[in-house]
């Protein structure tokens, strides 16, 4: 399924922080899979532009425990709505 269009600005952001927090930690997605208790496909999936699978507030959730972090790190400071 092509959902590339559809992505909102929210997910696209958070989906990227994962994946720098990924990178300057050199974790893999099996590395956050066992984090949120979830399988590799799904962490690729979520981070993909082409299926509907994203990371919900749970996942922030978990995640900015592992870390020591906020949930609020996860999220940009301001709606990324257009007007």
């Amino acid at each position: 399924m092509k959902d590339q269009e559809n992505i909102a600005g929210i997910d696209q952001y958070v989906i990227d922080f994962i994946r720098r927090l990924r990178s300057e930690r050199s974790l893999l997605q099996e590395d956050i899979a066992g984090i949120l208790g979830t399988t590799k496909a799904f962490i690729s999936n979520a981070e993909s532009n082409n299926h509907r699978a994203k990371y919900n507030l749970r996942h922030i959730d978990k995640l900015a425990s592992h870390f020591n972090l906020s949930p609020k790190d996860f999220l940009p400071e301001k709606s990324l709505q257009s007007k």
